[in-house]
C-alpha cells in the first residue's frame, strides 16, 4: 500500500491510522457529520469498537495541511460467503466539501477494494444526503432499495 498519492485538487491521500493528531482530525469531521443529521446514526465514539471493525482500507485526505476528510471500509458481515462484500464511509470537512475530496477519496477506496479482490462494495446513505447520493453514482454505484427508519 503506497504511504501517500497527490490528486488532482491538491489532496494528499495516505492510510489512516489512529495516531492523536489524525484520530482529533477524524473525529471533528464524524462529528460535524452527525451534526448534520444527514451522515449516520451512529453515537459519536470512533476509536473502541470502530476502530476494531474497520479493515485495512482505511484512508485520510490532507489539503493545504488540514485533515480535509477520510473514508474506509468495513466487512458487511462476519459470515465467509460475505467475504467479499464491503460497506464504504466517507466523511469530508465542511470547509473542503465541494473540492473533489470525497470523490478522491471513494475512487482511491474503489481501487484498493478491487486489488484486495472485494467484489461488491454497498453504502447506507440517507436521502436528505444528496451530496452523497451524487458522490456514489458518480462513482458508479447504483441505488437498489431503500429503508425505512423507525419512528
Amino acid at each position: 500500500m503506497s504511504t501517500s498519492r497527490a490528486w488532482r485538487s491538491g489532496t494528499q491521500l495516505r492510510p489512516l491510522d489512529w495516531a492523536p493528531l489524525n484520530g482529533e482530525g477524524v473525529a471533528r469531521i464524524y462529528e460535524d457529520g452527525i451534526r448534520t443529521g444527514n451522515a449516520t446514526s451512529r453515537p459519536a465514539c470512533l476509536v473502541g469498537g470502530w476502530d476494531a471493525s474497520h479493515t485495512e482500507h482505511r484512508l485520510i485526505a490532507e489539503l493545504e495541511g488540514e485533515t480535509a476528510g477520510w473514508a474506509a471500509l468495513a466487512p458487511v458481515s462476519d459470515r465467509c460467503c460475505y467475504g467479499g462484500v464491503a460497506e464504504n464511509s466517507v466523511y469530508v470537512a465542511a470547509w473542503a466539501r465541494g473540492r473533489g475530496v470525497g470523490r478522491e477519496l471513494l475512487e482511491e477506496l474503489i481501487r484498493r477494494s478491487e486489488a484486495a479482490g472485494i467484489w461488491t462494495l454497498q453504502a447506507g446513505i440517507f436521502p436528505e444526503n444528496k451530496a452523497s447520493l451524487r458522490l456514489h453514482l458518480v462513482c458508479g454505484f447504483r441505488l437498489v432499495g431503500g429503508a425505512r427508519a423507525p419512528r
